[in-house]
């Protein structure tokens, strides 16, 4: 029985080691277009590999994919978080939880995961062929497969496309005859030149909403300022959410910020009275509120005319009405978009009324699998989109291993 593999990425090697731990006698391949493997899993969490997110209920889970949630469910009772955690631990990889309930190794540095699973993979008689780019795919008419590559042809029983968002595979799938939902990019960073963020790159708050005007998408969290705009939990999870959303509008948007941690504007405006009253004495610029950096507040009480060395008793009601509205309802353009740092993500792919998730197998052409990006499946950062490599990998893999 000959398996082949296309893609080397995570959902591919833990398919292949699955199918190698369950039926060793199987002729198990991957290839890889690449000159390297796992390349993901090396640039994953700046160099660390976020390997999943330690939330154990599946139920919650599954709130954490935009796209792929409720097809995910069932997979995740067989194959879930800490089962991934399991996996790694039994096979001498420590791993950690975060605060944020990202899971790293212990060694911080991702090649310990690349060198569990290739290692593991060529313990297990693993063929893994670098620079073998498939061109196309035929079946013949006794189900076999013919992968013609850029160096030979490659014959099937069985072949799992773990090829992530590979526009040249989706484009062979649907000749095959799947269908395929257009990709656009998700996890992606905002760009926003505004004099209020103007070189203050590197500054983070610890909470902010953010709401992109004329839609229903709003996120919040931590948020980071950077050289070409905003960053962070709160802007990702909004990339994620509101990926086609926000493609359809060419990433032209005006997104309302509210700095201060979700007080309301009411609020704000009634507690800076109070500041008012009780450190009269006191210059406003040094006394930044709402955990806000003293660079940034300094640059707020600019935007909203207030001298830099005027005391607290000495500020308007109208420049406390304007402080109030530029912390929780300021307006920024945002003219474009960024990859964020190098884990480029897209929403879209393989139909996903066209996939059994009890196996990752199509219901359209027996015998071919899927599992990572190359479905219609992604998730916010933090971990998400590894374990749903993982749980699919793994599920896959065990349905390969049946005769």
């Amino acid at each position: 029985m000959k398996i082949i593999i296309i893609g080397g990425g995570a959902a591919g090697f833990f398919a292949a080691i699955r199918v190698a731990e369950l039926r060793p006698e199987m002729d198990v391949t991957i290839l890889e277009r690449g000159k390297e493997v796992l390349q993901k899993v090396k640039i994953s969490g700046g160099g660390r590999c976020n390997v999943t997110h330690a939330e154990f209920v599946n139920r919650l889970l599954t709130k954490n994919y935009p796209r792929g949630d409720k097809a995910l469910m069932s997979p995740f009772s067989r194959f879930s978080t800490g089962d991934t955690m399991d996996w790694f631990e039994k096979r001498g990889v420590s791993l950690k939880i975060e605060e944020d309930g990202r899971v790293f190794p212990e060694s911080d540095n991702s090649q310990t995961i690349i060198d569990c699973l290739y290692g593991t993979a060529m313990q297990l008689g693993v063929k893994v062929l670098r620079n073998h780019r498939v061109d196309k795919i035929t079946i013949e008419t006794d189900g076999r497969f013919i992968l013609k590559t850029n160096v030979k042809d490659f014959e099937a029983d069985k072949v799992m496309l773990a090829t992530g968002s590979s526009t040249s595979i989706w484009q062979g799938l649907k000749l095959l005859g799947h269908s395929v939902i257009e990709p656009v990019p998700s996890l992606f960073t905002f760009n926003i030149n505004d004099l209020r963020f103007k070189d203050l790159a590197g500054l983070s708050l610890p909470f902010v909403e953010i709401q992109i005007m004329d839609t229903k998408l709003k996120s919040s969290g931590s948020f980071l300022i950077t050289h070409w705009g905003i960053s962070g939990p709160a802007v990702l999870r909004l990339s994620a959410w509101g990926a086609r959303i926000l493609h359809a509008k060419n990433y032209q948007f005006n997104a309302k910020i509210n700095l201060t941690g979700g007080y309301r504007l009411e609020e704000v405006h009634d507690f800076l009275n109070e500041m008012k009253l009780d450190f009269a004495k006191k210059q406003i610029a040094n006394t930044p509120l709402y955990d806000l950096p003293s660079r940034l507040w300094q640059r707020l009480l600019v935007f909203a005319s207030i001298p830099e060395q005027i005391r607290w008793a000495d500020v308007s009601k109208k420049q406390l009405q304007t402080l109030a509205s530029t912390l929780t309802e300021g307006i920024y353009a945002v003219n474009g978009k960024s990859t964020f740092k190098e884990e480029f993500v897209t929403a879209g792919g393989i139909e996903l009324d066209e996939v059994d998730f009890k196996r990752f197998e199509s219901k359209k052409i027996k015998n071919m699998f899927f599992a990572g990006e190359v479905l219609d499946i992604d998730a916010i950062t933090g971990g998400f989109n590894f374990q749903a490599a993982w749980s699919g990998g793994w599920i896959a893999g065990t349905a390969m291993s049946e005769e």
